[in-house]
């Protein structure tokens, strides 16, 4: 059963891993992407910008709304369409989308087609993972808490994964064409696998215990709701005596009085109500703070990454420069992110209840102007007061430490504040949050990238 219960954990953190590999993979090459968007050219002994993508932005942007659109869509009923298509159509879809981008890597296109291309590739293969995600995180849900610990995990190595890719691809010296066809044909791999481990999921034992289960009950309601009914009527109104004698039953069944009859309906009611779920209202007002707290971090966090951060350049020209986007920006944020998540096992402060926590949470705001005032071309009106290497990568550090650990509490101290049967609604309202604080990032992205 130990060795069950290993494959599956290994088959979730894939599954996790597969299901940020689009956002990734695209946030990771845009280095490439914005080579093959170049357009500059020489006038009069001077480089002159002919027109400007912002593809950052617009790539952010893209991945982040499809999210925040199949949230809503959750909420209003739509046809049943089953778990085994969603997840399998999805990861198949994004396979191809993949393909795509890595045939598009050998094929001359003029700028405009190409970002125009690029640009839909990214809202469909992001819309693909966010019904993917959403999928996934209802089948992880299933099994015990341990399971979405190990599928989180993998989501939050999926970025150092690209960015491991991405350095490969450079150290290659190969030619730029070649380098980017073998970054773009690795989530092609990562994807096959992600879909190998979901077909082989429902094979391992221990998965099917909990993934056959029909019931949508916590093991030990059924007996509770048995022992709350016998102690006080049958469904038919007549009382059970309990007896000490050894009696049996029928013996001891009497006719029930009318104040008995009262208190054993007034008894099932109150069952009843227990397990009622609250209002969406109700748990809002309840987590109001926490949601709050992830919408605001997610904003910051996209309104300058990668839009600002990926158009920092290095003060040391040569090799270095090739790696230093790939080192000092994106392997350095999934690092420290994963981290900050990580250490959320051991530390967990502020509490809940406190409000220095939202206070800590607005106070990341100060990340916004730190990174817009490092070294980022081209610049238009801010001065640049950080332009070491080593001043970059110690505000990204912290920047990146801070959103991991604030997000990740945030969305496990929302389940605490609400009783038990409405910690799913809490849930979804947090995922929904979370996904306005990205989008809302995305779009703030735009002006600050403008105003350096």
């Amino acid at each position: 059963m130990i060795l069950w219960g290993c494959l599956v954990g290994i088959s979730f953190f894939i599954l996790g891993l597969g299901t940020l590999l689009p956002w990734n993979f695209f946030m990771t090459a845009s280095l490439y992407f914005q080579g093959r968007l170049n357009t500059t050219e020489w006038s009069n002994g001077t480089v002159v910008v002919r027109k400007e993508y912002y593809f950052n932005n617009w790539m952010t942007l893209l991945s982040q709304l499809p999210l925040l659109l199949f949230t809503l869509l959750n909420s209003f009923p739509v046809p049943e369409v089953s778990e085994a298509m969603r997840i399998a159509g999805s990861l198949v879809f994004i396979l191809l989308l993949f393909i795509l981008t890595a045939v598009l890597v050998k094929v001359p296109m003029e700028e405009d087609r190409f970002f125009s291309v690029t640009m839909a590739t990214i809202w469909f293969i992001n819309s693909f993972g966010a019904v993917l995600q959403g999928s996934l995180f209802g089948l992880v849900g299933l099994l015990p808490q341990k399971y979405s610990t190990i599928f989180m995990s993998g989501q939050g190595l999926a970025g150092t994964f690209a960015a491991i890719a991405m350095l490969l691809a450079i150290a290659s010296d190969t030619d730029s064409e070649t380098a980017a066809l073998g970054y773009f044909i690795t989530p092609c791999v990562g994807t096959v696998v992600t879909l190998l481990s979901y077909v082989l999921l429902p094979r391992w034992e221990f998965a099917q215990y909990y993934l056959n289960k029909n019931s949508k009950y916590e093991p030990g309601t059924d007996e509770l709701l048995k022992g709350e009914i016998l102690l006080n009527g049958h469904a038919n109104g007549s009382v059970t005596i309990s007896t000490v004698n050894g009696s049996s039953p029928a013996e001891d069944e009497v006719e029930p009085s009318p104040d008995e009859t009262k208190q054993a309906f007034l008894s099932l009611e109150q069952v009843e109500r227990r397990q009622a779920k609250a209002s969406v209202i109700e748990v809002l007002k309840k987590i109001k703070v926490m949601a709050f707290c992830v919408t605001f971090v997610f904003t910051v966090t996209l309104s300058v990454f990668p839009a600002v951060t990926a158009d920092v350049r290095t003060l040391y020209p040569g090799k270095w420069e090739r790696f230093f986007l790939s080192v000092c920006c994106f392997l350095m944020f999934n690092l420290c992110d994963w981290f900050g998540r990580t250490i959320t096992t051991f530390i967990r402060w502020p509490c809940k209840e406190s409000r220095l926590f939202p206070a800590l949470v607005v106070s990341r705001v100060v990340f916004i102007p730190l990174l817009m005032l490092c070294n980022v071309q081209a610049r238009s009106f801010l001065p640049v007061f950080f332009a070491h290497d080593g001043a970059f990568a110690f505000i990204m550090a912290l920047f990146s430490v801070s959103s991991g650990y604030f997000v990740c509490l945030s969305m496990s101290y929302a389940p605490q504040l609400v009783e038990p049967k409405d910690a799913e609604t809490a849930g979804a309202l947090m995922t929904f949050f979370l996904a306005l604080g990205l989008s809302i990032g995305a779009a703030l992205s735009f002006p600050l990238r403008a105003l350096v």
